[in-house]
């Protein structure tokens, strides 16, 4: 990953693939005021220096559920009785490489980590916490909350459209 300036274009392209990656190139250049190549060129830059990691579908779970069946969600936090780099490394990669772990965050102070988790249901859980967190001998208290309602989810990084200053 390599750094790049970002002008205002840039940023405006990144604000509004924030909050439609589905809108066409015509529609997104004329958006940024700017030439559908030029709007397309400067959106594989963007790729390429590793701003923009993968643009994916955000589902409605209550949609969802009503289609496939109700799942449960878990904020579950970890604490670890070694916190040295590579325990912390080791319980990461772990945990990331599982399909139920939606996301993964270091914390600190507290727990050592959160997890946002999904599950189909309690057994599937269950199941979960015994491969994730009961057979490591690494993790000392394990404390889940199950989310009874989504009231916000959302994944935009704030970005000024105003010029930053430069460090002399």
């Amino acid at each position: 990953m390599k750094f790049i300036d970002l002008d205002p274009i840039d940023l405006q392209l990144l604000n509004q693939l924030q909050r439609d990656a589905s809108l066409s190139n015509q529609e997104l250049a004329a958006r940024v005021h700017t030439s559908p190549p030029t709007c397309l060129r400067r959106i594989k830059r963007l790729h390429d220096a590793g701003l923009i990691e993968r643009q994916i579908a955000i589902l409605n779970p209550q949609q969802v559920a009503q289609a496939v069946g109700h799942g449960l969600t878990a904020i579950v936090e970890i604490t670890l009785d070694r916190q040295d780099a590579d325990s912390l490394l080791a319980f990461e990669k772990r945990v990331t490489t599982d399909d139920a772990v939606q996301q993964c965050y270091q914390v600190s102070p507290g727990p050592d980590f959160v997890l946002i988790v999904h599950a189909r249901h309690m057994p599937d859980y269950q199941a979960l916490t015994k491969r994730l967190f009961t057979s490591d001998a690494n993790v000392r208290n394990v404390k889940a909350f199950f989310s009874v309602k989504r009231s916000k989810f959302g994944a935009e990084l704030p970005l000024s459209l105003e010029p930053s200053a430069k460090s002399a």
